[in-house]
């Protein structure tokens, strides 16, 4: 099994020149056995499901590319311009309904790997906070903040357009976006002082069972029902490629094994050994493939 190859995009993509750096490499003839998978490094789920993929594609003879892409605005118009074929893990039903809705008719949904998916505002375990309606009681031990992370994610803008503004939260608290990896130094932070701090967070990820928190009640209901985590597609991606469109309708993962195939690729692998780490976990799974 070849480990995959990772590039890098930039800010061009966004700006619509991306085609003239990637052309070359996503674009394929009907039938070519090539395809390119985007992921978000810092958001654990692309990266597990790009390994999913990548490892089956390799098994059915293709060979596989990665693309880095810094934020979903940005991964979903690379796909829907063909610039990249596969967008692994979109929460298109909720968190990326918004971009489905934009490119609908360049995107192809193949389907989802995992159901159950959901978004939540966490805190500590030792918190006094328990719901979300009580987080203007502790403002003053807040610094009056919500921690959040890229301004770009789904999650982001259903915190601004439904959460906030459903407590009230829009006005008496300052919600912070900076990035996934300064959300989670926060927390550490925070925690490692036992300071009270409120971050968005959703599960399944690594982070929401590391760092001993737990999701505050919604009483409200803002954050809305869970979801399935899709690949999506550029449009006609499975009448060129319908072996791998066959295996993502076919293939679903449950928490458990999502979750260790997770730990594997975080915390005993380096990056870049994603395959290898599929490999392991196909050991105690032998049979996650043929489900």
């Amino acid at each position: 099994m070849t480990t995959n190859a990772v590039r890098r995009i930039g800010g061009a993509l966004l700006a619509g020149t991306m085609a003239l750096g990637l052309a070359a490499c996503a674009e394929t003839e009907a039938g070519d056995k090539e395809i390119s998978i985007g992921y978000i490094p810092p958001w654990s789920d692309t990266r597990v499901a790009a390994a999913l993929m990548t490892y089956k594609a390799e098994e059915l003879g293709y060979e596989v590319e990665w693309e880095d892409v810094g934020e979903p605005p940005l991964l979903f118009a690379g796909v829907a311009e063909g610039d990249i074929d596969v967008y692994a893990s979109a929460w298109a039903e909720r968190n990326h309904a918004a971009f489905m809705n934009e490119f609908g008719d360049q995107l192809e949904d193949l389907g989802p790997y995992y159901e159950g998916a959901g978004n939540f505002l966490a805190v500590p375990e030792y918190s006094a906070i328990t719901s979300i309606d009580e987080i203007p009681d502790h403002a003053e031990a807040l610094d009056g903040r919500i921690i959040g992370i890229e301004a770009g994610a789904g999650l982001t803008k259903q915190v601004q357009e439904d959460v906030l503004p459903a407590y009230g939260l829009d006005q008496s608290m300052e919600f912070v976006t900076s990035s996934t990896t300064a959300m989670l130094a926060e927390l550490k932070g925070a925690i490692d002082s036992q300071e009270e701090i409120v971050v968005t967070l959703w599960a399944p990820y690594w982070a929401a069972t590391e760092f001993n928190v737990r999701p505050l009640e919604d009483p409200q209901g803002a954050f809305g029902e869970t979801e399935g985590m899709h690949y999506v597609a550029t449009v006609g991606f499975s009448e060129e490629h319908p072996e791998i469109a066959q295996w993502v309708s076919d293939f679903l993962v449950d928490e458990e094994e999502f979750a260790s195939l997770e730990n594997m690729i975080l915390n005993e692998y380096e990056e870049g050994e994603e395959l290898e780490a599929v490999e392991a976990w196909l050991e105690d799974h032998p049979d996650v493939f043929d489900e």
